[in-house]
């Protein structure tokens, strides 16, 4: 077997976040990791974040930096310096021509892999543009020169070294001092003492050590310049402005404390970080992200707290020495979701790179000078018995900031689970961020108005005044007797002065290139000057316009009978006959392109007929209506399109590869969409590519996306055809059946569509473009857990649990808000909330703030019943005792009535060792009609119930390393059977028929049979390696798919005659190999599958994601990313990819320095999976090396690229 990997959602979380100008001198700019995705992100006008270019870097980035040259003062670009595990140091620029991100350098110095002595943890760049430090986490620290040559090209030296052994670094950071030599602070711990005194004294004596090293520029080498004692809770270094900036020296934070230290300081200048008033006493604060703002004039810091408090800090000098800091203040700023990184943007925005859940772009209301909230100040500091005084606060809504946009983050998916239509739910988040999703495959669309109409329209129109206007004046709407005129203002009326005939149908409008407006009705066109004069032409004879095309300057009509017509607007501006054509049957469609800039008119005509054939006639004065190309089809053709490249002459990324490629669009009465290219010097069409859209004949119209000409195709749903970052995608849309449309522009809504949908018309937009699935969200209380569908009243129940948490009904602050007739206590199984448990306004404050905390062992947990059709909460179950829900499955025990609902649960659950009082096993039965949860009884387990299954009509249940079967009793369940020798922790369980898959949380899987006649459980299959699983995934009765929390995927077989043996064997293989000195099961399992994601998979799914489309394995991981392995159905294909490949690995190797082939090898050699992310990369190829590996695989690059997008067509 030969699978496909394709990444379908990329990664939502961000690990790192850069600001600068990437793209060109002063441009606002922020630069992500998104795990193994490197991705340009832009604040368009409107405030909401755009991503500009996105590309997998087949590399773990562990530290990005931006980088200016020394002396261009902000006039150039900057480039992206990746410190990842590589093994070497790559510096990146963003190519706005070809929109993707070049590798300008890079250097090797040690091994691949994140290893601890191997430099690539920590970056930091001389913020004069000089140097930069890479450094490891014990020992290692590179220091390379940056400098550009006579051809002012970016250089780099050999590195320097500043290594010293037997220390670990906690944070490195360049120092600004002006221009004279480069400085970098590092906090160390040197553990040499430690390791040889036996006793632990050393240990406890250890000190950490600020440490500057100055590189001579001079001498080209690094000395250690001085190592000052610093706070053992010094954790992050904080460079300060220096030079004509400001005084320059650095921040440390420390625990609970701010130090500002300078070399030549007497004495450090210290502050205390305020903390919240209902943080417990033993827990410090830490700052674990922070932004520096400056301009000539002034600077500040935003420093944010590990519970999301920001701070501002300000750094006072003394007036007539600069250089010299007389005080240090922190004032508390604002409260945001915990970051990993913040951004502060020069144009008034703050970027917050979420550590859970989804990011989020604020703008600057203030910048908290005005106010009177607490301050912290170093000439303030209290000294007591105790230490320094701590200054408190209570946290309050965003005051400082104002949230503008949200970035959507799955990040981290904990559960997925498919339905048996396309769509998929997801478990993501943390504590009070926790959301619930449903993901459908398509683009989000939002409603802006729906309004009735009198009757059923047929079409629907959009016209500007002029050629000029950004914004549309009138909605055409055509009923099969009538045409209806809009008004758009700040309310759409209806008008009667527009110049349009009222009283016929209307087949097509269209404003010309000088102001005047065109009807085409049944008898005749009606051009509409811009003065209000009206020119006629009636339609020969009894005959009537059937079809019509026109753009700007050109008109064609198709006569009933076959005839074509063409029109062209001479220099007056009148509308001229210029030829006709017998055509030999009825026209079915008409398409005109669109006039190309520069040009007097387009030279293509496409005609459908009622033959199965397309033709491309020609409209240029020397061969007018004359035949250029013909395509026959399969069925009639409906409807025709035709549409420019979007990169036209820009770079070639597009599948056209010719300069100003042109498409023609079909729409076929069978559903099926072809979209054929057209050759632009000869007409002849050529690489048709097709999909089916869906039950009805798709209507294609052009539409405006991210300022482009695209394609909107109306089928049984919407479709969407557009261009983002170089590649065109064709999407559907989450949204019902629309019966016309056409593209919309006003000031609320400046790309969106207006749309008839029987007798309604609606205006709609669209969000995230570029995004493979919308969302839609449940919140939840606490970290979800586990979830599962109800295989009767299809409603999905989650286990919802977290640590060191207070439970809703011990929260003093909630009892006071909440009314109290809203709870109600049940029975021995916890609280019954009813309805929403917390409202809006206090759930966006948990959000914000973060819940209260509680001891280490006390856990707040619940059970929530969803109804998945509205995504809203039917009834919460909130657990006593102390208890976490962990496991849960949906039972139908012999001789019980209907499914019963087993959750796992610990009492007083504890971590570093795996510890807790108690384990119970709680059934519950659904009542009012699968809306509430009624307990049955609960049994206790002695350990803790890690997974569940449902065993033919009994329960299975792993307690920690035993497999226990149950059955049903009246008070409690009934042990029948055990096994307990299992190696640490059942992790999940899953059966099929006769034989169970037990995955271990350390020691892979082991397959278990169970016989009846003497009631025993036996291992008679397990791996022949270690490996710690996350998640399982049984695809048929020998085969088994699981991935491993290092980020591989992996299948395993039992060999089909070993699966024989054991089905014929009376035992089993129960005695096959009780011999044995391993102590291992007499057979093994064979890996047919060996990948390398790159990130922790948490869930596998069998999955189908469109009708008629491939079934799939996909996987979510902690990121967000959702992803699929898709296997080949024919060994052409196979060895297709396999080529395309290798070809891929030689001439585009990872941005990140990695070898492709080292890193989907990271743990395991990759076996029989070829990477369709590295082959979606052809498209960011020069043309030239396309056609080079294209003729190395008997292919042109048109065939190469349709292949690719065919096999993601098979998936989405």
């Amino acid at each position: 077997m030969y699978l496909y990997h394709l990444s379908l959602g990329r990664p939502g979380g961000i690990q790192c976040a850069i600001y600068g100008s990437f793209s060109g001198p002063k441009t606002q700019e922020i630069v992500v990791s998104r795990g193994n995705v490197l991705e340009l992100l832009r604040p368009d006008e409107n405030g909401k974040m755009q991503i500009i270019c996105s590309s997998s870097v087949f590399g773990v980035i562990r530290a990005l930096s931006p980088f200016s040259l020394a002396g261009t003062g902000g006039k150039e670009k900057q480039y992206i310096i990746i410190a990842g595990d590589s093994g070497r140091i790559v510096i990146l620029e963003y190519s706005k021509d070809r929109n993707v991100f070049t590798k300008i350098h890079q250097e090797t110095f040690g091994k691949s892999g994140c290893r601890r002595i191997v430099p690539g943890q920590y970056l930091a760049v001389d913020p004069r543009g000089r140097a930069c430090m890479i450094g490891a986490v014990e020992k290692q620290k590179l220091v390379y020169v940056l400098n550009r040559d006579a051809a002012a090209k970016l250089t780099i030296s050999s590195p320097l070294e500043a290594h010293k052994s037997h220390n670990i670094v906690f944070s490195i950071c360049g120092l600004d001092n002006g221009f004279e030599n480069p400085i970098f602070a590092t906090i160390e711990l040197d553990y040499a003492d430690t390791d040889q005194d036996p006793t632990g004294e050393a240990a406890s004596e250890a000190q950490k050590q600020l440490v500057l090293y100055e590189l001579d520029l001079g001498l080209n080498h690094v000395i250690r310049k001085s190592s000052e004692p610093v706070d053992n809770g010094a954790n992050l270094l904080i460079p300060v402005p220096g030079g004509e900036d400001g005084p320059g020296g650095v921040l440390v934070c420390a625990e609970n404390y701010l130090i500002y230290m300078k070399d030549g300081m007497a004495e450090t200048i210290q502050a205390v970080i305020p903390r919240r008033n209902n943080l417990r006493g033993d827990r410090g604060v830490l700052i674990v992200s922070w932004a520096k703002h400056q301009v000539k004039t002034m600077f500040f810091f935003l420093l944010q707290s590990e519970y999301g408090d920001l701070y501002k800090v300000t750094v006072s000098a003394d007036g007539a020495d600069k250089g010299r800091v007389t005080e240090l203040k922190i004032k508390y700023f604002d409260t945001l979701p915990p970051c990993t990184s913040v951004c502060v943007l020069r144009t008034g925005f703050l970027f917050a790179a979420s550590e859970f859940g989804n990011h989020a772009l604020y703008q600057f209301q203030s910048i908290g000078d005005d106010d009177d909230t607490v301050e912290s100040s170093s000439a303030e500091i209290m000294q007591t018995d105790e230490g320094f005084a701590p200054v408190f606060f209570d946290p309050r809504p965003l005051t400082n900031l104002v949230l503008i946009d949200e970035l959507e983050s799955l990040s981290p998916v904990a559960n997925l689970l498919n339905e048996e239509i396309p769509q998929v739910f997801t478990l993501c988040g943390r504590g009070p961020r926790s959301t619930l999703r449903l993901l459908r495959p398509g683009l989000a669309v939002t409603e802006m108005a729906v309004s009735p109409l009198p009757g059923n329209p047929t079409a629907v129109w959009t016209i500007k005044r002029t050629m000029l206007d950004d914004f549309d004046a009138y909605i055409i709407v055509s009923f099969t007797n009538a045409t209806l005129v809009l008004s758009i203002g700040e309310t759409v009326e209806e008008v009667s002065d527009s110049g349009f005939l009222p009283q016929a149908p209307t087949l097509k409008t269209q404003l010309l290139a000088d102001d005047s407006m065109l009807q085409v009705h049944p008898h005749g066109l009606r051009h509409i000057r811009s003065d209000k004069r009206v020119n006629e032409w009636r339609a020969p004879g009894r005959r009537t316009i059937t079809k019509a095309a026109t753009n700007e300057r050109q008109v064609v009509i198709a006569l009933s009978g076959g005839e074509c017509i063409y029109f062209e607007q001479d220099t007056m501006g009148q509308l001229v006959e210029t030829e006709k054509k017998e055509m030999s049957g009825d026209v079915a469609c008409l398409d005109v392109g669109p006039v190309p800039e520069g040009r007097q008119r387009s030279r293509f005509l496409a005609v459908g007929s009622y033959d199965n054939t397309v033709r491309i006639i020609s409209l240029d004065p020397e061969d007018t209506m004359k035949v250029l190309g013909v395509q026959a089809v399969q069925s009639t053709p409906e409807s025709l399109l035709l549409l420019d490249s979007p990169l036209v002459g820009a770079s070639g990324t597009e599948e056209g590869r010719g300069v100003g490629a042109l498409f023609l669009h079909i729409g076929l009465a069978n559903g099926v969409l072809l979209r054929t290219q057209v050759d632009r010097i000869t007409g002849q069409l050529s690489d048709t590519r097709t999909r089916f859209l869906g039950t009805r004949p798709p209507k294609l119209f052009a539409a405006n996306v991210k300022g482009q000409r695209s394609m909107l195709s109306l089928s049984s749903r919407p479709w969407l055809g557009y261009s983002d970052m170089g590649r065109y995608n064709l999407t559907p849309l989450s949204y019902e059946a629309l019966d016309y449309a056409s593209g919309f522009a006003s000031e609320q809504c400046p790309e969106g569509f207006v749309a008839v949908a029987k007798n309604t018309l609606r205006i709609l937009t669209l969000e995230r473009l570029g995004e493979t699935f919308n969302q839609q969200s449940c919140p939840l209380r606490y970290t979800p857990r586990k979830f599962v569908i109800h295989p009767e009243h299809k409603v999905v129940i989650i286990a919802e649990a977290d640590p060191a948490s207070i439970p809703l009904e011990d929260r003093e602050d909630l009892h006071v808000k909440s009314d109290p007739d809203a709870m109600t206590k049940g029975h021995t199984n916890g609280l019954d909330i009813k309805g929403p448990e917390l409202n809006d306004e206090q759930r966006e404050q948990e959000a914000q703030w973060g819940p209260p905390r509680g001891d280490p062992t006390q856990w707040a947990s619940c059970l929530r019943v969803v109804d998945p059709s509205t995504l809203e909460s039917a009834s919460v179950l909130e657990l006593d005792n102390n208890e976490a829900a962990l496991s849960m499955c949906c039972v139908r025990f012999t001789g019980a009535e209907g499914y019963l609902l087993a959750v796992g649960t610990v009492q007083n659950l504890g971590f570093y060792p795996r510890a807790a009082d108690e384990g119970y096993i709680r059934l519950y039965r659904l009542t009012d009609n699968g809306r509430k949860l009624e307990l049955v009884h609960k049994t206790a387990v002695g350990g803790i119930p890690g997974a569940l299954a449902g065993f033919k009509g009994r329960l299975l249940v792993g307690v920690g390393p035993i497999v226990r079967l149950y059955d049903l009793g009246k008070k409690k369940l009934l042990r029948k059977s055990e096994y307990r020798r299992l190696p640490t922790h059942i992790s999940s369980l899953t059966v099929m028929g006769d034989r169970i898959y037990v995955a271990d949380s350390q020691e892979s899987v082991f397959y278990m049979k169970y016989k009846k006649a003497e009631n025993q459980l036996y291992i008679y299959a397990d791996d022949t390696t270690s490996r710690y699983l996350t998640t399982q995934l049984q695809l048929d009765y020998d085969t088994l798919c699981g991935a491993d929390k290092f980020g591989n995927i992996f299948m395993m077989r039992l060999p089909a005659d070993l699966s024989q043996q054991v089905e014929e064997d009376p035992t089993g293989g129960k005695y096959a190999g009780a011999a044995s000195a391993l102590n291992g099961a007499p057979h093994k399992l064979d890996s047919i599958i060996q990948f390398h994601v790159g990130d922790v998979v948490t869930s596998l799914q069998r999955a189908v994601m469109q009708p008629g489309g491939q079934e799939c394995i996909m996987y979510a991981t902690i990121m967000g990313a959702i992803g699929s392995l898709v296997p080949f159905t024919s060994r052409e294909d196979m060895d297709f990819f396999s080529h395309l490949e290798m070809h891929l690995r030689q001439e585009h190797p990872p941005l990140s320095g990695r070898d492709h082939m080292s890193y989907r090898s990271s743990y395991f050699p990759v076996k029989d999976v070829i990477d369709g992310d590295l082959c979606e990369q052809y498209t960011q190829l020069h043309p030239d090396k396309q056609r080079a590996i294209a003729e190395e695989l008997d292919r042109n690059p048109g065939e190469v690229l349709k292949k690719i997008e065919d096999i993601r067509n098979k998936i989405l």
